[in-house]
């Protein structure tokens, strides 16, 4: 293999200085003119790199962004597009890691991209993070952190997400108004912020239209659509079945879908079903699955837009919020046929 050229190379085939070599390369306005479309011109012939991290360490910056997300689904990988759409136009790389839902892999992939020199983080923490002491150690070196998607209150940083109360309203309000009285909701792991969100507005809509809360109706299991099959066959299985279930991911209407089918219950007749994300799989299963859309692209981007005015702001951010609002998109699997005469 070839040795890397080096502005070594360019000063001995040029006799000049290293010093003249490196301030042609930066296009320094004291190197004449001829030399430096010299130098400029050897260093293309010889594909001279410039060393990026010695030049990084100088600059104090590496233009990286670690990206740490509980894994890369449709939703998290629409957001990661986003992020790294904006990262490219302002200049930077974005390193990405998958936490898989591990409190223990969120604190190593912390680890391994402060090792590899980010600028700084944007982070949706991972369902197990109950601590976030290896953010705030992030935040005392003064590199920025910015929380999207997953926010949560035990992280002071600015943050950037969807309107997830106002989600769980309009779902859950969409089939009261569809003539569902008894409606259940999947939920998601008590600790997690989002959750807790779509669940409020679960609960807010059942108060609006002086629905009484049924706690045997509230469930709560991981964004898995098998603990979410066998939730929805145990509320089904009980004396007074509810007669709609919200799910607060589109992966638990999966699962409940597939409970409902099992139990031969015809959507939206017997029960109705709303998801919440808007993944493609909902308009694809038959009967076509209600959910909650994110704007999930735009998110990202406005997380990546928050990071750079956070990096180059002087004045604290921590408590810059940005909110986007979420669109109930109705299907089959919530929209009762209008009745006959």
């Amino acid at each position: 293999m070839e040795k890397p050229a080096t502005i070594k190379d360019i000063a001995k085939r040029l006799n000049i200085s290293l010093s003249t070599v490196s301030r042609a390369l930066r296009n320094a306005s004291d190197v004449n003119p001829d030399t430096k479309k010299a130098v400029m011109a050897l260093s293309e012939e010889l594909n001279y790199q410039p060393n990026k991290l010695a030049l990084s360490l100088r600059q104090k910056q590496t233009h990286t962004i670690g990206v740490i997300v509980p894994n890369l689904d449709y939703v998290l990988s629409l957001m990661v597009r986003g992020i790294d759409e904006v990262a490219l136009e302002a200049g930077f790389t974005v390193m990405v890691c998958q936490s898989n839902e591990s409190f223990g892999r969120e604190i190593l992939n912390t680890r391994r991209l402060l090792e590899s020199l980010v600028d700084g983080f944007i982070i949706s923490v991972s369902s197990e993070s109950k601590s976030f002491d290896h953010f705030k150690k992030i935040q005392e070196r003064n590199l920025p952190v910015v929380v999207f998607d997953r926010v949560t209150p035990h992280l002071t940083a600015p943050s950037v997400r969807i309107d997830n109360e106002e989600g769980g309203f309009v779902a859950t309000e969409h089939l009261i108004e569809q003539g569902y009285k008894r409606i259940a909701v999947l939920a998601g792991p008590e600790n997690l912020g989002v959750s807790n969100s779509r669940m409020d507005g679960y609960l807010n809509a059942l108060k609006k239209h002086k629905i009484k809360k049924d706690p045997a109706l509230i469930v709560h299991c991981d964004f898995n659509q098998d603990y979410a099959y066998f939730a929805t066959l145990e509320l089904l299985a009980m004396k007074k079945r509810p007669d709609a279930i919200f799910t607060i991911s589109d992966r638990m209407a999966i699962g409940a879908m597939l409970a409902i089918k099992k139990k031969g219950l015809r959507m939206p007749e017997d029960i109705g079903l709303v998801g919440f994300n808007n993944e493609p799989v909902t308009s694809l299963v038959t009967p076509t699955i209600s959910s909650v859309d994110m704007p999930s692209f735009e998110l990202g981007k406005a997380a990546a837009k928050l990071f750079i005015e956070t990096m180059h702001n002087k004045e604290n951010m921590d408590l810059e919020e940005k909110v986007l609002k979420p669109k109930l998109i109705i299907r089959e699997s919530s929209q009762k046929l209008p009745t006959k005469k």
